[in-house]
């Protein structure tokens, strides 16, 4: 009897298992466009709640920047 419980719940595990697919994390990432006003503190501001300032080490980070100058029509990928 305990043999038989054992297989099916390796079974069960096993199926669901199989079945789950992963989460995909967040989703696709967000582009954003620069305008000509636009700084990092103002994006950060716009989109993450809380603090700028940790917003803007993220946006460098994701976006591989070394300072903080922004171009108009630059293309920034938000984390």
């Amino acid at each position: 009897m305990f043999v038989r419980l054992a297989i099916l719940s390796l079974l069960i595990a096993l199926v669901v298992g199989l079945a789950a697919r992963p989460s995909g994390s967040a989703g696709p990432p967000v582009s954003y466009v620069v305008k000509p006003t636009d700084t990092l503190w103002s994006i950060a501001a716009k989109h993450y709640a809380g603090d700028p300032r940790e917003g803007i080490w993220q946006l460098q980070r994701r976006n591989h920047l070394r300072g903080t100058t922004l171009v108009p029509g630059q293309r920034l990928v938000l984390p």
